[in-house]
C-alpha cells in the first residue's frame, strides 16, 4: 500500500500546477487617442482576468486533482483507514500510519485476524500471532509504482461532480476515469486545503465485485510517529 489511494493506494501523486496564460499580443493601433482607449481597456480586461484567475485559479476538473495530489505528496503525515466489502474474505478493514518521507504502519483485519506491518524505507516487519519477521526488499523496488502512479496521472480523465457534506466536512467530488495500467474508476473528495478526505473504488476479483473506501484523517499531525518493532 502506497501513499494516496487510488487503487487503494490512491491517487497518489506527483504534479506541478502550471496555470500560466500567455498574454496576446496587442492589436495595432491608428493614433494616440485609439491606443490610449485600446491600453485602457486592455487593462481593464487584464484586471479581470487576474480577479478570474484569483479566485478561480483551478481551469479544469484534473487541475483541482493535481493541486490535490502535490498537496498530499507533501503532507508530513496522516491517519487513513480503509474498508473492502464484497470479497472472498468479507469485510476487510486496514488501518494505516504515514509519516514522511517513508515510514507506514499497516494493520489489517480480516475474520478476526489481525496482521500488522511496518515498512521503513525498504524494510518490512510483518508480525503474525505473536511473531514478527522481516523482509527487506532490493534498491528501488518502491520506484515501480510511483512510475505507474506517474503515467497515470498523464492519462487520467477527471469529472467535477459536485459538492458534497461528509461527517460535517465540506468536500468536493470527482470522478476520476483511468486508464493505466488498467481502466478503473475511482471516486475522490477533496476538503478546502485541497487534501484528500475520501477515495472510493470499485474493483473485481475472480469475478466477485469489491467496493474499497478510504477515509483520510490527522493530516499532519506530529503526534503520529512510527518505529520499528522491538
Amino acid at each position: 500500500m502506497t501513499r494516496y489511494v487510488v487503487a487503494t493506494s490512491a491517487i497518489v501523486l506527483i504534479a506541478t500546477l502550471g496555470a500560466c496564460k500567455a498574454s496576446s499580443p496587442a492589436a495595432p493601433v491608428a493614433d494616440g487617442s485609439t491606443a490610449a482607449t485600446a491600453a485602457s481597456g486592455e487593462s481593464r480586461e487584464s484586471g479581470m482576468a487576474a480577479t478570474a484567475q484569483a479566485l478561480n485559479p483551478l481551469a479544469t476538473p484534473k487541475d483541482a486533482m493535481l493541486a490535490s495530489m502535490k498537496a498530499f505528496r507533501d503532507v508530513r503525515s496522516y491517519h487513513a483507514s480503509m474498508r473492502m466489502e464484497g470479497g472472498p474474505e468479507g469485510v476487510m478493514t486496514n488501518e494505516m500510519d504515514f509519516v514522511a518521507p517513508d515510514r507506514y504502519r499497516i494493520t489489517m483485519k480480516s475474520r478476526g485476524m489481525e496482521v500488522h506491518n511496518v515498512r521503513i524505507g525498504n524494510d518490512t516487519w510483518m508480525t503474525m500471532n505473536g511473531r514478527t519477521s522481516k523482509v527487506t526488499m532490493p534498491p528501488g523496488t518502491m520506484d515501480q509504482w510511483q512510475d505507474i502512479m506517474h503515467k497515470s496521472q498523464e492519462t487520467m480523465d477527471v469529472e467535477a461532480q459536485g459538492r458534497e457534506t461528509i461527517d460535517g466536512v465540506p468536500t468536493r467530488k470527482y470522478l476520476i476515469h483511468q486508464t493505466d495500467p488498467k481502466p478503473s474508476d475511482v471516486t475522490v473528495w477533496i476538503n478546502s486545503d485541497d487534501l484528500v478526505h475520501q477515495a472510493r473504488m470499485q474493483s473485481d476479483y475472480q469475478g466477485t465485485p469489491i467496493t474499497t473506501t478510504i477515509r483520510y484523517t490527522r493530516y499532519n499531525d506530529p503526534a503520529i510517529t512510527i518505529d520499528p518493532p522491538q
